[in-house]
Parts: C-alpha cells; sequence; structure tokens
C-alpha cells in the first residue's frame, strides 16, 4: 500500500471513529442501558399536594416497566425537581436537569408559569417538553416542534363549558375570580369568550396574586355585584377559600372552575362547603371503592406502594409516562429527539381505564385531546355530570 493511500484510509478511519463518538454523544439522555426522563414539580409551595401526586404516578408507570422488562432494551430513570411552585426556581430546576442530570425529555412539569420560564432552557438543548401537567394553550402553541401538550384548554374547558351552565342555571350576572398569572388569565379568557357566545358580558371581575390565603375583599366585590355564577380562576387552596368565604357570608352562586380545580383534596380540605362546586376535568378521580375491576386494581396497588390514595394528578402522571413508552417504543431501537417528534406525530392514544378521551398528535397538531366534561362535588365525592364537549 502506497504511503499516500495509507495516510487517507487512515484519515478515513479516525473520521469515522469521530463521526461514531459524535453520534454517540449527540443524544442526550439515551445510552445503551438507559432512558433519562426529567420532571419539575411543586413539593413545597401551594401545589405541592399535586406535584407529590403526578410525582408518584410517573414513578409507578416507570418501576412497573423497570420491573416487568424494558424499552427496547433500556431501562428508564426519573429524574424529579423542586420548583416550590415559583418561575425562578423552575429555571433553575430545568438547568440542573438538562445540563447536570443529562435528561432526554422533560415530562409532566407541572404549572403553566413554571413552564414558560422552563422550555428556553429545555428548547436550547434540542430537549422535547412532554404533556406538561397545565392546559394553557402556550403548551403548544406557538406550534414548535419540542411541544406537545394533552390537556383539553383551560381556555376552551370554559368558553364551551359557560354558555351551557348558563342555560341550565338561568344565570342572569356572572363573575369571575382568577389568580393574576397565564393560568388565571387562561380561564378569565375563556370565561370572557363563553359569555359573549352567550350575548352576556362579565358583572364583575377581581384577581388575586399567587399564593394568597385571603380571599373577602374578592368574595364581598362579587356579593355586592349579586353574582348568581362564579367562574373560579382558582386551584386548591384559592379554591376552597373563595367557596368557604362565601358560604360563611350567606353568598352562594353557582361555582365552575377548570380542570385546576378538579382534585379530591377540594373536599378533603374544604369539607361539606364544597358541595355543589362544579369543574371541567378530562380523567375521573379515582376512588377505590367504586370504579371498574382494572381501574381498582391499579388505585390499589398505587395506594400499597404509597401509602395514600391516588388522585387525578396521580392519573395524569402515571398516563404520561405510560404515553412516553408508546411513543418511545414505536420510534425503536434508535431512540434520538427526531426520531421520537416522528414517532408522536403520528401518535394515537386509546381512551383508558381512566376514562381519557381519544387523543391523536400530527406535525401540526401537538395539542391530543381538546374535549372536556363536568363534574360536581355531591356528598363529598366528585361525579361526572356531563358527556365529553367537542369544540
Amino acid at each position: 500500500m502506497k504511503p499516500k493511500t495509507v495516510k487517507t484510509v487512515t484519515t478515513l478511519a479516525v473520521l469515522g471513529l469521530i463521526a461514531t463518538v459524535a453520534s454517540a454523544q449527540q443524544q442526550q439522555g439515551v445510552s445503551k442501558d438507559e432512558i433519562r426522563i426529567g420532571t419539575i414539580q411543586d413539593l413545597s409551595g401551594p401545589l405541592a399536594g399535586f406535584g407529590k401526586q403526578a410525582r408518584n404516578g410517573m414513578q409507578l408507570r416507570v418501576d412497573e416497566l423497570n420491573e416487568q422488562g424494558n424499552l427496547n432494551g433500556r431501562k428508564l430513570k426519573l429524574f424529579v425537581e423542586d420548583s416550590g411552585y415559583d418561575p425562578k426556581k423552575a429555571v433553575l430546576a430545568a438547568q440542573k436537569l438538562v445540563n447536570q442530570e443529562k435528561i432526554f425529555i422533560m415530562a409532566g412539569h407541572i404549572g403553566t408559569a413554571q413552564n414558560m420560564a422552563a422550555m428556553p432552557v429545555q428548547f436550547d438543548k434540542n430537549i422535547v417538553n412532554f404533556m406538561p401537567i397545565t392546559a394553557a394553550r402556550e403548551m403548544y402553541e406557538p406550534l414548535n416542534r419540542l411541544k406537545y401538550s394533552f390537556a383539553a384548554t383551560y381556555y376552551d374547558q370554559i368558553r364551551l363549558a359557560l354558555p351551557k351552565m348558563i342555560k341550565d342555571k338561568g344565570a342572569k350576572k356572572v363573575c369571575t375570580i382568577y389568580q393574576d398569572d397565564e393560568f388565571g388569565l387562561e380561564v378569565q379568557r375563556g370565561a370572557e369568550a363563553g359569555l359573549k357566545t352567550a350575548g352576556m358580558e362579565l358583572a364583575e371581575k377581581t384577581s388575586f396574586k399567587r399564593g394568597a390565603t385571603d380571599f373577602s375583599s374578592q368574595v364581598a366585590k362579587m356579593k355586592a355585584a349579586n353574582c348568581d355564577l362564579v367562574v373560579l380562576g382558582t386551584i386548591i387552596r384559592e379554591t376552597i377559600g373563595t367557596v368557604g368565604e362565601s358560604r360563611k357570608t350567606g353568598f352562594n352562586p353557582t361555582f365552575i372552575g377548570s380542570s385546576a380545580a378538579y382534585t379530591d383534596l377540594i373536599h378533603k380540605l374544604g369539607g361539606k362547603a364544597m358541595d355543589g362546586v362544579y369543574a371541567t376535568m378530562t380523567v375521573q378521580n379515582p376512588y377505590t371503592d367504586e370504579q371498574s375491576q382494572p381501574l381498582r386494581f391499579w388505585a390499589n396497588k398505587y395506594k400499597t406502594k404509597f401509602n395514600e390514595d391516588p388522585t387525578v394528578f396521580s392519573v395524569y402522571g402515571y398516563v404520561i409516562i405510560d404515553s412516553f413508552i408508546k411513543a418511545a417504543t414505536k420510534a425503536g431501537p434508535n431512540l434520538t429527539t427526531d426520531s421520537f417528534i416522528k414517532s408522536m406525530d403520528s401518535m394515537t392514544f386509546e381512551p383508558d381505564m381512566f376514562g381519557s378521551p381519544k387523543s391523536n398528535y400530527t406535525a401540526t397538531k401537538r395539542l391530543g385531546n381538546e374535549q372536556s366534561r363536568l363534574s360536581q362535588i355531591k356528598d363529598g365525592k366528585w361525579v361526572v355530570v356531563s358527556d365529553y364537549v367537542t369544540p
């Protein structure tokens, strides 16, 4: 072999080795035997109840997969960070997960403002924001190849439910109380759109800062306006605080919240005063004593593992990881961000034991499901009171 030929072959071999190493390094979070999933939850702030439940639901599905087999030869590893429901902390949490833990995907991050703050950190490293636990439109708009959302938006939930509620209750004056951030404003905008459909305008609107605990002035304002229907842009303690304060002062309108208020914590912590409250929802709360056999089995498995009853947020966490497993399995053994996106863009998820509607994704449709339905608290339990409403 001539020296020049040897040099060429050597050069090509080196280039090939570099390309192989670069290819191996290129896909963060996927090794020969592991896939790294990151999630940011509120474990210490006002939504800690939700965050811990979502984390547990995610961990349950991860453990199931790892105990029963693998995903194209790989186990899953879940990395959890706490945001305390603070957007600034969410950025720090995202930086840690992306840059230190080297996650492949961010799944089920809770909170609208928190996701908005963290997404740039992820997108800079080509990391998908997968099915965040918030129903804000910003989770899939504007269209971005790294965004996938699973829940009917707060905007659409209220926009579609409100006109029918107004008609059913014969409501004459509608008010809103909402958290003064991206979440609350989405509920507020949905209420305004729903009222427009019904040919009405808001009689009163009032807001509160994230983390507020006293709602007496807001309730007094709505009571003075003689509101007979109140849209709640509230989550846990704000829902309980608003409804509880209203009952105390003899103000008893119809209350309707979004899926953010659809949790067993409302009736468990708020007690009898919460009876009658409505909320929009997309999956049923998994009560252990009145469900189908598969769901009862699942609920008891969850309770055995975590020593507490599962909730709707436990279901969200479980379903998000289950959806990831299905899409990543379809993507095949060469799992990359690109192959995962290609897989997701032709995915259909069928209705499940939790009562979720069918959902599907394409390259231009990144919200899997637009449907929601109503539940009402009756005798201390959420009871489904309507069918799914399609936009």
